[in-house]
């Protein structure tokens, strides 16, 4: 019942909150695309260089969310940014690009080969299968790396509250400032919704944009 009382009494809050969280991920996430996937597509070109990339993604996967933001604290505080909305929105982007890069690295690189002498018999570019037989056949795995790092980085921006982000981590850290288990709980539980919920809408988008032929 408290829980029921707490956010009712407090939706504008919550959805205050709620707002702050989505802009967070939601802008980390379409700077993650606009560097992973296309840093995905180049690796296909250069095997050497792939194993380098994936292998420095994986390695910042494995650091510590809380340890990352203190690294980017001193750092950043030499520009008056050092807490805030762009430590919080550079961690995301890098935690980001592991899932995105390897997914598009793999789904462009696991494309048919009979497909592709295709598309070169019918006369198309290197862009042109690229834009209209490589990616819309890799698009289910492309999406999936996006889908799991975004899901991620809802989870990982409700730590970033501890440095100033804002979102609704705010809601989770001052529960537990104030032994406030209420406040903590639906904190936690507006975090699992917006992750279910975006998750299928990125499933939809992902239907929605890849070909009937290949989909799942």
């Amino acid at each position: 019942m408290d829980f029921f009382n707490y956010f009712s009494n407090n939706y504008s809050q919550i959805l205050e909150y709620t707002v702050e969280h989505v802009q967070l991920v939601g802008l980390a996430i379409i700077i993650s695309i606009l560097i992973g996937v296309p840093l995905g597509i180049y690796l296909t070109t250069n095997e050497d260089l792939a194993g380098t990339v994936l292998q420095i993604s994986s390695i910042m996967m494995t650091i510590p969310s809380i340890a990352l933001f203190g690294i980017m604290i001193p750092i950043l505080s030499t520009i008056g940014q050092g807490i805030g909305f762009l430590p919080a929105l550079i961690a995301l982007v890098l935690y980001s690009q592991l899932p995105i890069i390897r997914n598009t690295y793999t789904g462009i690189n696991n494309v048919d080969p009979n497909i592709r002498d295709a598309a070169k018999g019918l006369g198309m570019t290197t862009m042109q299968r690229l834009l209209k037989v490589e990616i819309p056949n890799a698009m289910p795995l492309i999406m999936a790396g996006i889908r799991t790092a975004t899901v991620l980085n809802i989870g990982i921006g409700a730590i970033a509250a501890y440095i100033g982000a804002g979102g609704l981590g705010s809601l989770i850290n001052q529960g537990i400032s104030r032994s406030n288990n209420t406040m903590v709980l639906v904190g936690a539980v507006v975090v699992s919704i917006l992750a279910i919920l975006v998750d299928y809408l990125l499933k939809y988008i992902e239907k929605r944009f890849t070909p009937k032929g290949i989909k799942n």
